[in-house]
């Protein structure tokens, strides 16, 4: 069965390119193309895809806060981002709202639909330039933090979000969450560190960076 490949691009040469790239081939099946993330978004829940090819820097929502509000939807659903971008907080922040794979646009076809293939299979294709980016960006972002916190997943990304300086209200629409709900969250997450404010849990997870 074909992979069904789903394209957000919003500039209309690299959409058309990016689409004859997937029309090439039997492996795969173009379901769709979106100029914006806002016109996907309406669409996704009625999709049926398997690999969407997401561009970061898109008008309007942004591909990393598609991607935040797209994948809880359908968790199945796997993103490539495919942007010119290369800058850590990107690719790090791709990562942490749900992406499974990083490429450059200037990477060949062929690495392109490898990278369709991989991902569609369980794999997380990037860049080799991405993938060194994407361990210093982990070895700089995590730190000594005691076991015994066990933070789960979410928790994570909301302290990443709150390591970022976002406002409640910002970390809710990235996470697609209310405001009462990531409130709740980061009162659960001060107890478990044992804090009280912001500074001291950003402290005690990432003494380095403060």
């Amino acid at each position: 069965m074909a992979i069904r490949v789903c394209i957000v691009e919003d500039d209309l040469e690299m959409r058309q390119m990016l689409s004859k790239i997937i029309d090439s081939t039997n492996e795969f099946s173009l379901t769709a193309t979106f100029a914006d993330a806002e016109s996907f978004l309406s669409s996704f829940s009625n999709l049926i895809i398997d690999v969407v090819l997401m561009d970061i820097g898109l008008p309007g929502i942004n591909g990393i806060q598609a991607v935040a509000k797209a994948k809880p939807i359908k968790p199945e659903v796997q993103f490539v981002m495919c942007t010119v971008l290369e800058d850590d907080d990107n690719i790090f922040n791709s990562l942490c709202v749900g992406a499974t794979g990083y490429l450059l646009k200037n990477d060949s076809k062929l690495n392109l639909q490898n990278a369709i293939q991989e991902v569609a299979h369980g794999g997380s294709p990037m860049s080799a330039s991405i993938a060194r980016r994407v361990v210093q960006s982990f070895e700089r972002k995590t730190s000594i933090v005691p076991e015994e916190n066990n933070l789960t997943p979410r928790q994570w990304e909301l302290l990443m979000l709150l390591d970022k300086g976002l406002p409640y209200k910002q970390i809710a629409e990235q996470l697609h969450l209310t405001v009462e709900t990531v409130r709740s969250y980061i009162r659960d997450i001060y107890m478990q560190l044992q804090v009280h404010t912001r500074a001291e849990a950003l402290h005690k997870i990432f003494p380095r960076n403060n």
